[in-house]
């Protein structure tokens, strides 16, 4: 399972570096996007792959290390999905700002003489 997911990972990452290189605003949003998600999935699966056991320790019990997963790569994960939500809504505003004032999405600012 290790090898399918690193393989996912190296993927969106890649995907995602070959999308921040194209000219237009909107693909290097998509590019930071792919990326965030890849670094997220990496962040995730440092907690490792367990399968059957829960994340959190049930009331009244001794808590285990061996019978639960981990928890902060889930946290850690959680917060940055937020913080790349409020930074893509950034983004977004900007690129809109930046095509008003220069009437292209073009990321230098002019269209390439074809």
């Amino acid at each position: 399972m290790e090898p399918v997911i690193a393989c996912a990972i190296g993927v969106l990452f890649g995907s995602g570096i070959w999308l921040i290189l194209r000219p237009r605003s909107f693909q290097v949003l998509i590019g930071l996007m792919l990326m965030s998600y890849a670094v997220n999935l990496f962040i995730f699966i440092m907690g490792r792959l367990w399968l059957d056991r829960p994340p959190l320790i049930e009331a009244g019990k001794a808590p285990d290390p061996a019978l639960v997963a981990d928890p902060l790569p889930q946290a850690l994960v959680l917060t940055a999905i937020v913080i790349g939500f409020a930074t893509t809504a950034l983004y977004l505003v900007v690129i809109i700002g930046a095509r008003g004032v220069t009437g292209t999405d073009h990321v230098d600012g002019e269209e390439p003489d074809q």
